[in-house]
C-alpha cells in the first residue's frame, strides 16, 4: 500500500473468512494445536480508521445485533494490541485513535477481531510511514493471533502450523455465500479447550492429513461450487455441536435450500451455506430469512482481497 504525505487519518476495510476445511492436529506444548486450515476472505467488512490522538483509544460502532456491545474499548482490543506492538516495533508511542465500524459477527468464527487487528497494522503502518513490508507485517500478526496472517493476505489459502503459516490456493472463480449468525457467540479458546478434552477422553484424535483435499482444490480452479460444497469440512463440528446443539439443526437447513455444502465457519458458531450461483445465494437468503429472520443473515461472495485503502 502506497504512503500519503500529511494525512491525518486512515482507513481501510478488512474482511472477514470463511474455513472451508479446518483440520485440527494433537495438542502442542506451547498450547496450541497443528492445524491443516483452508481460508477464504469474504465480502463481508469492517472498517477501522486510525488518527493520531494524545494518547491509544478505541471507539467501536455497528449494530448491537452483532455482538458490537462486547467489543472491547481499551487496550485489550486485538486492534489496540496491533497498534501497541508496531509502534514498539518502530520506537515510537502508541498514540492513536482506533474507530472500529463492525459489520462482521462479533466471537462468530469470522475472524472479526483478527481482521481488525490486521487492518490497525496496516492503516497505522501507513499513517506512520513506517514502511514494513507484508512479511514484517505478517511477522507481527501472528504474535497477536493465529488468523491475523491470512487476515492480512486475503484470498484464498492454506494455513498449516497453528494456522499462521499461509500458502495461497489458486481460485480464479467467485463463489456465493449466505451465512446466518448465531444470537450469541462463542469463544475460540472454548471450542478448542473443549475439543481437546473430548479427544483426550476418547484416546487421542485422527492424524493430521498433509494438507487440503485433492477434491477441494480441484473445485476451486475449476470454480465448482457442487464439488466445493462437498469438500467442506470442519473436525470442530462434534464439540461445537456439544456446546451449541441447535447449530447441527441450523446447519441440517442446507439440505432444506438445496446448497451446495454447509459448514461451520471455524469455531462457529455462524454457519456457512455455499450457493451455486448468486441467485441461488438470493432463493436461500430469503428462505433462510424466514427461519430465523433477516437480522441474522447475510449474504457475500469470496474471495476477495485482504486489507484494502478506503479512499476518503
Amino acid at each position: 500500500m502506497s504512503t500519503v504525505t500529511g494525512v491525518t487519518g486512515v482507513t481501510v476495510r478488512a474482511p472477514a473468512k470463511v474455513n472451508l476445511q479446518l483440520f485440527v492436529g494433537p495438542l502442542r506444548d506451547d498450547g496450541y494445536h497443528d492445524l491443516v486450515n483452508v481460508f477464504q476472505s469474504v465480502s463481508v467488512y469492517d472498517e477501522v480508521t486510525v488518527s493520531p490522538a494524545e494518547r491509544l483509544r478505541v471507539t467501536v460502532h455497528g449494530d448491537d445485533g452483532i455482538g458490537t456491545r462486547a467489543v472491547p474499548r481499551d487496550r485489550t482490543n486485538l486492534a489496540a494490541e496491533a497498534v501497541a506492538i508496531l509502534a514498539a516495533r518502530t520506537g515510537r508511542p502508541p498514540n492513536v485513535e482506533i474507530s472500529i465500524r463492525k459489520r462482521i459477527p462479533v466471537a462468530g468464527g469470522m475472524a472479526g477481531g483478527s481482521a481488525d487487528a490486521a487492518a490497525a497494522l496496516v492503516a497505522c503502518d501507513e499513517l506512520w510511514q513506517t514502511g514494513l513490508g507484508d512479511r514484517e507485517l505478517g511477522d507481527l500478526g501472528a504474535r497477536l493471533g493465529s488468523d491475523v496472517p491470512f487476515m492480512l493476505m486475503g484470498g484464498t489459502a492454506v494455513g498449516y502450523g497453528r494456522g499462521e503459516l499461509l500458502e495461497p490456493l489458486a481460485g480464479p472463480e467467485r463463489f456465493h455465500w449466505v451465512f446466518v449468525r448465531a444470537e450469541t457467540g462463542l469463544s475460540t479458546a472454548e471450542v478448542y479447550q473443549a475439543h481437546s478434552r473430548s479427544r483426550a477422553s476418547a484416546g487421542g484424535g485422527a492424524a493430521l492429513p498433509p494438507g487440503p483435499t485433492t477434491g477441494l482444490t480441484h473445485a476451486l480452479v475449476r470454480g465448482d461450487a457442487r464439488r466445493l460444497g462437498a469438500e467442506l469440512k470442519n473436525d470442530l463440528h462434534p464439540t461445537v455441536f456439544k456446546l451449541r446443539p441447535e447449530l447441527e439443526h441450523l446447519l441440517g437447513l442446507g439440505q432444506e435450500v438445496a446448497a451446495a455444502g454447509a459448514v461451520v465457519s471455524g469455531t462457529g458458531p455462524t454457519c456457512a451455506f455455499l450457493a451455486s450461483s448468486e441467485e441461488h445465494a438470493d432463493i436461500m437468503r430469503r428462505h433462510l430469512s424466514q427461519i430465523t429472520g433477516s437480522e441474522r443473515v447475510l449474504v457475500a461472495h469470496g474471495p476477495v482481497p485482504g486489507i484494502e485503502r478506503v479512499p476518503p
